[in-house]
């Protein structure tokens, strides 16, 4: 008898206070959905549209009637922004200029808040800026004539190994025959680039082992988790209980391939470093630190300088080349895409000599193609979140200090109102009159604001030189001789990537 009033009591009570938990929301807070226990409306997103996260917050955004949908993902109170015309305005928001703190983030920085892409406030202005300021002098950011003539050199390399087979061990990993494996056969062109700017020294051939393993450890981080990092940054305590399932595990071991290099780096320059002299952007950095007398509030260490090369160098190994997989991929479902830019390659370049930086005002239509697949094939469809760093407001909206701000970017990549037939590829949509019209390109691939990629310039300019001197070099088929009729299924990470997979290339003489 006791214990069925203790129960006829306590059952209501419970359903009342999981009510009120479940629509409670900050007053004047974009409407979503409820929050329910332990991951918010999180449970509902995956219920929506369990491996498509921007398709989920698209269709929430629909249902509840609002172009910023508010929730509650695990313990973070979030927006996310579906409206192409609210997406720059929140990018340029400056109150939605910080990072989330999660456990992502600091497992891949010595358990500290280090680093460029994750960190915000006082010690990422001055990290952010010192780092774009120096670099910029050993040719990031900007047109360098060395910095090109160095991938120019790798890329050669790439060529000469489907052409004339591996020479050394790893390389028969990616090349077998006249099959080379995507995406990682386009990786060291890429991250040798960036090894020239940081430290003036690229890896021969001989070496190229340690620039694959940087190849895979980074993409294995990328693909280790998703954009807000699921189960693992909502409840952290899972990586002590299930580290492998979480992604923990392979998030931290991904990420120690960036820092074992940089480790073993940075101690071989510090041992030769001479403040009279900056060879290149790490000297700069470490003479810069030991003179630094800010004290306490110092921002410069030798390990926060490996997490800003790894920083720079994971979209380097991963993201740019699952970019030219992704394009190389659509050749296969459009061959007649592959005819047009082998078209215009041999009457403006011809084959006496690869394609240059100065060559791409003049190939409208291949860099038209890198661009579209951007837009098709939105690499990051959520972005990387923001956070609010003091009480503010967003279109009529209050959005609370501590929110987790993230911009929609598939919503506008296929806005028919933008592009018309968003769902078509169609690189002719960027040109006009025979050129590249910039203008026309709404995309946003790099994001916008001061958190903007700082590796726009860089990728942008030698994916061009990549893509043009393989295109040059080969033409593409499937391994297989069967005709590719539709994109394979992608991985959701926190890059949106296509498997692992092996290509015909057949030189072109």
């Amino acid at each position: 008898m006791i214990t069925a009033v203790i129960a006829a009591i306590a059952v209501p009570f419970l359903f009342a206070c999981f009510y009120k938990n479940a629509i409670s929301r900050p007053k004047n807070f974009p409407p979503g959905p409820p929050n329910l226990p332990i991951y918010g409306a999180y449970w509902l997103v995956l219920a929506t549209e369990f491996n498509n996260l921007s398709e989920a917050f698209r269709k929430l955004s629909n249902w509840y009637k609002t172009k910023v949908v508010g929730m509650y993902l695990g313990p973070f109170l979030t927006i996310v922004v579906n409206d192409p015309g609210m997406i720059k305005d929140m990018l340029y928001h400056e109150d939605f200029d910080g990072r989330i703190d999660s456990v992502v983030m600091r497992l891949r920085s010595y358990w500290k808040k280090l680093g460029i892409f994750f960190t915000d406030g006082y010690f990422w202005h001055v990290q952010r800026r010192f780092s774009l300021r120096y670099m910029r002098d050993f040719g990031f950011g900007r047109r360098d004539e060395e910095l090109e003539q160095v991938v120019e050199g790798e890329i050669k390399e790439m060529i000469d190994m489907a052409v004339n087979g591996p020479k050394y061990p790893v390389e028969h990993e990616f090349v077998k025959g006249d099959l080379v494996y995507m995406p990682h056969f386009f990786a060291v062109p890429f991250i040798n680039g960036l090894l020239h700017v940081v430290s003036r020294m690229t890896l021969p051939r001989s070496e190229y082992h340690a620039l694959y393993e940087l190849a895979r450890g980074a993409l294995l981080f990328q693909r280790s988790s998703d954009d807000i990092g699921r189960a693992l940054a909502l409840t952290p305590w899972l990586k002590n209980v299930i580290p492998n399932w979480s992604g923990y595990n392979a998030l931290k071991n991904g990420n120690q391939a960036l820092l074992d290099f940089y480790t073993a780096l940075l101690k071989e320059i510090a041992a030769t470093q001479d403040d009279s002299h900056d060879r290149h952007f790490l000297d700069a950095y470490i003479r810069t630190m030991k003179q630094d007398n800010t004290k306490g509030r110092s921002t410069y260490s030798m390990d926060q300088l490996a997490l800003i090369c790894a920083d720079y160098t994971l979209p380097a190994a991963s993201a740019v080349e699952a970019v030219l997989s992704i394009l190389v991929e659509r050749l296969l479902l459009q061959p007649e895409v592959q005819d047009k830019i082998h078209e215009e390659i041999d009457r403006v370049v011809g084959r006496g000599r690869l394609p240059n930086l100065d060559d791409r005002k003049n190939l409208p239509y291949t860099e038209a193609c890198i661009r579209e697949t951007m837009r098709v094939d939105t690499l990051v469809p959520l972005g990387v979140a923001h956070r609010a760093t003091v009480d503010t407001r967003f279109h009529g909206y209050d959005i609370p200090e501590g929110t987790m701000v993230t911009a929609n970017y598939q919503t506008l990549h296929s806005s028919k109102e933008i592009w018309g037939d968003p769902e078509v590829f169609r690189p002719e949509r960027f040109i006009t009159d025979g050129q590249l019209n910039v203008a026309l390109d709404k995309s946003l691939p790099f994001g916008a604001g001061r958190r903007l990629c700082a590796g726009e310039t860089y990728a942008r300019q030698c994916m061009f030189q990549v893509f043009s001197g393989f295109m040059q070099a080969f033409r593409v088929s499937t391994h297989d001789g069967q005709t590719l009729t539709k994109p394979v299924k992608r991985l959701q990470g926190i890059i949106n990537t296509v498997p692992d997979f092996w290509v015909r290339v057949t030189p072109r003489g």
